[in-house]
């Protein structure tokens, strides 16, 4: 297996050419990436629809196509599903990404073509691991297996042969046959249902395995590390597989996690590598080593770049801006235009780009993720400092969390709930809380002045919740596993008031 590892990582060294082209020529990749797109695209209905063939600069693009969100394309998504080809993009669509709905229970259909699994995803996850073995030229991932969590498949009743599921289910579905040999688990064992099957087979079938790296959410490794250390008796998952050396994570925040991985991988060799791979495309991934959750935005991907103000989301025609008008230290509501017919797509996310040619940024929430309920505007980059800066100071370790607004009401004043199940407890709870609030002020002026003198806001609330809350939440509504998440902030007391009623049951 050395010789393996040897072939493939200088395989995956050469790829890193296409990666520097882009970090040094930004806006002209950018620019071929948009020309080629609506080239592609001009034959089909959206694109007759939009004059694609009349389409001369982005300026045109602007004022021709609106920004949509998945509402707006939903009707013409539809018609894909049905059946129908050459509606939004021109090759044929067989497979859609099920979003995992972390705000409702509304699930999204996401179309992904074979350009969009080619030079997208699969692109992307050959150009990340070529990062790596090029900050660790000693590496010796492909020396073992690379364990994957992820989700399952469906097949889609709309039309025989049109299959839908979790992002990380189509990929291994649609992956070369040669990542058979360095991947575990099975791939009949990776796209089960049940969850709780899963783990245990997962658990069963990968722990005699040498397992090199791993890639998939934080909250799911933890309930499989939990699932082997429980059956095993072994005190960390370093006994299990002491060759473990890199994590490619993403999907939730990894701070609050951050200090659980490393007792439960207790080596001096582990490193964590960020990654935001969404349904709609593969955006990002850290290019340096632990780069506390920083990554390089991709750009010669197939996915061409708009950026918006998030205060202007939901506005019929908000201004937009390319990558060189963009701001450092502000946040931006991503718009893309991808090669698999997302057209002007508002994805629900925001990011702060923390430094210009090359580009790279932090993930920082989503439109719909926050709370705001006397002007505050906290954001999920907010809560989960907060949150990482109580765990490191009282020891305390996070296993899930949600937080909800306590709304004004009479003569009192709102607050912010935390609803957190934990790993391990702080040893004095208004401490960990106290911190919390002090972080918050620190970091967001808003918040701050909302709480001078209790006026407005109080000091926030914080409930521990009793082992397994959130588990039994998501299972109660068929969401175990796979991309699907909790919904970190919320403006409303939907889940908090679920969570709370589940325990006192």
């Amino acid at each position: 297996m050395s010789v393996l590892n040897s072939l493939i990582s200088w395989w995956m060294k050469k790829r890193l050419h296409q990666v520097e082209l882009f970090m040094k020529y930004p806006m002209e990749v950018q620019n071929d990436v948009f020309r080629q797109l609506l080239h592609k695209a001009r034959d089909t209905q959206w694109g007759r629809a939009h004059g694609y063939a009349h389409i001369q600069t982005v300026e045109d693009y602007r004022e021709r196509v609106p920004v949509s969100r998945y509402e707006d394309l939903f009707p013409w998504i539809e018609r894909v599903m049905k059946g129908e080809q050459q509606v939004l993009w021109p090759t044929e669509i067989r497979w859609f990404a099920k979003s995992s709905g972390t705000t409702n229970d509304r699930s999204k259909f996401i179309p992904v073509s074979e350009e969009a699994f080619e030079e997208c995803h699969f692109k992307a996850g050959k150009d990340m691991l070529a990062m790596y073995c090029s900050l660790v030229p000693d590496t010796q991932i492909f020396s073992g297996k690379g364990l994957t969590i992820g989700g399952s498949h469906k097949i889609n009743s709309l039309k025989e042969g049109t299959y839908y599921g979790d992002l990380s289910a189509l990929l291994m579905q649609n992956l070369p046959f040669w990542v058979e040999f360095i991947r575990t688990p099975e791939l009949s064992v990776a796209l089960l249902d049940d969850w709780e099957v899963k783990v245990e087979r997962i658990a069963r079938e990968t722990m005699p395995q040498d397992v090199t790296n791993m890639t998939g959410v934080p909250t799911w490794f933890l309930v499989l590390f939990r699932w082997i250390l429980n059956h095993t008796g072994k005190s960390n998952i370093s006994e299990i597989w002491p060759n473990m050396e890199v994590y490619f994570h993403g999907g939730v925040g990894f701070e609050p996690y951050r200090e659980s991985f490393r007792q439960l991988i207790p080596s001096d060799r582990m490193n964590y590598m960020e990654t935001y791979n969404a349904s709609e495309g593969f955006f990002g991934f850290a290019d340096r080593l632990n780069s506390q959750g920083e990554m390089l935005l991709l750009l010669d991907y197939g996915i061409y770049y708009e950026f918006m103000d998030p205060s202007d989301v939901g506005q019929s025609h908000p201004r937009t801006y390319t990558l060189d008008e963009i701001e450092l230290n502000r946040p931006y509501a991503p718009v893309l235009s991808t090669n698999a017919g997302l057209w002007r797509y508002l994805i629900g996310d925001t990011i702060r780009f923390t430094q210009k040619y090359p580009f790279r940024f932090h993930f920082s929430g989503r439109t719909k993720h926050y709370i705001n309920i006397v002007g505050e505007e906290v954001m999920m980059e907010n809560a989960e400092h907060a949150l990482s800066s109580a765990c490191l100071r009282t020891g305390a370790h996070v296993r899930d969390y949600t937080v909800a607004p306590i709304f004004l009401s009479g003569r009192q004043s709102g607050a912010h709930q935390w609803l957190i199940e934990f790993e391990i407890a702080p040893n004095d709870s208004q401490i960990f809380i106290a911190i919390i609030d002090e972080e918050l002020r620190s970091v967001n002026s808003d918040y701050d002045a909302k709480r001078t003198g209790d006026m407005a806001l109080r000091s926030p609330e914080l409930i521990s919740l009793p082992e397994g809350s959130f588990y039994l939440w998501l299972k109660e509504r068929g969401k175990l596993g796979g991309q699907n998440k909790v919904p970190r902030l919320s403006n409303d007391r939907t889940l908090a008031d679920a969570l709370l009623h589940s325990c006192n049951q």
